[in-house]
């Protein structure tokens, strides 16, 4: 277990291969005088809008992949409370996310340990909503990140881990204020070994599967330029940086030896997501990194959204070729590898 704030959070495990050695032509061993460095793997997935009462069957399908990592880290796209005033009228053609606070108990029973609330979801049943939602994950022993100001600090075995959760809104650390996330990436690079980085940006539907360096809207309103956002706080310290928002999977690009995955889609929700095509597909992104930040090592679990959300393993592993194709289109020479069963390498 690890701890935040004196409260248990996530199992820790530190893992390191043994020492190199050489031997001398007495062969006598000479061990290195260099341990090998820590390491620890976190879990990324999408957007996750649950409704009703809470349901552990929505979420089983996740727990083969997530149950050996060190971090489970996805963006709850709603509120988990029983008051506060929808922000929408009946009649409008507007989407409110509410479900019962017991799903916080779910999602930590499934795995997760950190959540992000910084999306347009967040404030759908306004303060209070957002207040009970908060108090649902802290009793779940759930850590949240994505409030304005706020760097989330876990501890992954040696390794210290902050993470800054980021969307265009007010109500969150805004990904419209770039100066601002950049100089908070740079605080937390100064108070922990490892920063990710969680962006909730991008316009959104079956045509949004692509990255472009431009400022991109939906609905009349700004959703930010995620390429030049996620290189910015690659540059300011973030070891790798991973995206929901557009509700379909993007591509993963290799930039200055870091990951940064610009959408892992959907990825789980009760009957409030569209399953339909490409909306369907989804994936949880498996990362090892050292102490350092440095690559070790990672994969995509290729998922898909069965009838009203849930999460099933795809054995046709159409979130692999999808990911892969959109990779090489959008990045060229800096598009990860795909190898086979998920496997990510960096660009040759």
């Amino acid at each position: 277990m690890f701890l935040v704030g004196g409260v248990a959070v996530a199992r820790a495990v530190t893992r390191s291969d043994s020492s190199p050695r050489s031997i001398t032509p007495r062969l006598h061993h000479v061990h290195s005088s260099r341990p090998e460095p820590a390491t620890f793997t976190f879990v990324g997935g999408g957007d996750i809008a649950l409704t009703g009462n809470s349901n552990g069957a929505v979420l089983a399908g996740l727990r083969p992949f997530v149950r050996d990592a060190d971090l489970v880290i996805g963006n709850l796209e709603g509120t988990l409370a029983t008051g506060g005033a929808p922000r929408c009228l009946a009649e409008s053609a507007c989407f409110t996310f509410r479900g019962s606070p017991a799903w916080a108990r779910a999602l930590r029973a499934t795995g997760f340990n950190v959540l992000t609330v910084a999306n347009n979801h967040a404030l759908d049943y306004g303060v209070e909503g957002q207040r009970e939602t908060l108090a649902a994950l802290r009793g779940a022993h759930i850590v949240y990140a994505g409030l304005p100001g706020q760097i989330a600090y876990v501890r992954a075995g040696k390794v210290k881990v902050a993470l800054i959760g980021c969307a265009p809104y007010r109500w969150a650390q805004s990904l419209l204020d770039v100066r601002s996330s950049e100089a908070l990436v740079r605080k937390a690079s100064r108070h922990a070994n490892v920063v990710l980085v969680y962006m909730h940006a991008g316009a959104e539907g079956s045509g949004a599967d692509h990255v472009r360096s431009a400022d991109e809207m939906y609905l009349g309103e700004g959703r930010g330029n995620a390429w030049a956002f996620a290189h910015t706080m690659i540059r300011a310290g973030a070891d790798a940086v991973f995206a929901s928002g557009p509700h379909v999977l993007r591509g993963i690009e290799w930039y200055r030896n870091r990951l940064i995955a610009f959408s892992l889609g959907n990825l789980a929700g009760t009957h409030t997501l569209s399953t339909q095509g490409s909306l369907g597909l989804s994936a949880l992104l498996r990362v090892t990194l050292d102490e350092e930040g440095r690559f070790t090592a990672a994969s995509v679990v290729p998922l898909r959204l069965a009838a009203a959300g849930t999460p099933v393993f795809d054995h046709d592993r159409l979130s692999l070729t999808r990911i892969r194709v959109l990779s090489r289109q959008d990045f060229g020479h800096r598009a990860v590898r795909i190898l086979r069963y998920g496997r990510i390498a960096a660009p040759r």
